[in-house]
């Protein structure tokens, strides 16, 4: 019926995403405390243009990534068009941040006369980077932009899937690996004797792990899947027939 109202999240799934929430905005919170408490705060130029990459990887790689993939979970009864359309710029929202963070880190290197892309956190971050991008673009391509055939996409939707969790989950990796990585080149000394700043940059991985572990579970929960709505149903049926030639009662 026109006037019926939208049918309800299924049970556990607004809990959920609500915690995810909590935990990334602490997780933000918790990364803004140690960079401005420890590490002396943010700015583009000068000796704290570094803190710009923490900053920028945690909020576009791991936070708003996330979100984006959260999209298809939250929005259930609104339009496929407009979900897809967010889920893009979420996604291209978090490449620019992390974009800005990538130049702020080569930027500091050049001024300090830091080598650049040795350590194994560079590597798995420039490729989780390059990879998101590739992966967006892809994306764009089959599900946004006019052409892709039905088929085509119905064959390329669970690599899309695939990827991108993946890459949220090799997000969180090279995040727990530069913090690492920053802390022994910092308090490497200090480091094993519990000192505050050493727990609050634990506590900010921890804060990681946890907001992949509650997106991931609410991404794999198969009964919290966006359901197709009934005209999205007949519009895929048209789009196949219009793409692939066939009538929606034959068959190929």
């Amino acid at each position: 019926m026109d006037g019926a109202p939208p049918p309800a999240s299924p049970a556990g799934l607004s809990a959920y995403v609500a915690v995810s929430q909590l935990l990334g905005l602490t997780l933000l919170a918790a990364t803004g405390a140690w960079l401005g408490r420890y590490r002396g705060g943010v700015a583009w130029q000068g000796q704290l243009q570094f803190n710009v990459h923490p900053l920028c990887m945690v909020l576009g790689m791991v936070f708003l990534q996330g979100d984006a993939l959260l999209v298809y979970r939250v929005f259930r009864n609104e339009a496929k068009r407009s979900t897809k359309t967010l889920h893009a710029l979420l996604h291209g929202l978090a490449l620019v941040i992390a974009l800005v963070g990538i130049v702020a880190v080569f930027e500091s290197h050049r001024a300090k006369g830091i080598a650049d892309m040795y350590s194994l956190h560079s590597w798995c971050g420039m490729a989780a980077f390059v990879l998101y991008l590739v992966q967006w673009l892809l994306g764009c391509g089959f599900f946004l932009a006019p052409g892709a055939s039905f088929s085509l996409r119905s064959r390329y939707k669970p690599q899309h899937i695939f990827v991108g969790i993946a890459l949220f989950a090799l997000s969180i990796a090279t995040c727990l690996l530069g913090i690492t990585e920053m802390l022994l080149f910092n308090i490497r000394d200090s480091y094993s004797q519990f000192v505050p700043e050493g727990i609050l940059a634990n506590t900010v991985g921890l804060l990681l792990v946890a907001f992949g572990l509650v997106v991931g579970y609410v991404l794999t929960r198969d009964e919290w899947k966006r359901p197709p709505l009934a005209e999205e149903l007949a519009l895929s049926m048209d789009f196949k027939t219009l793409t692939e030639g066939e009538s929606p009662g034959g068959s190929q």
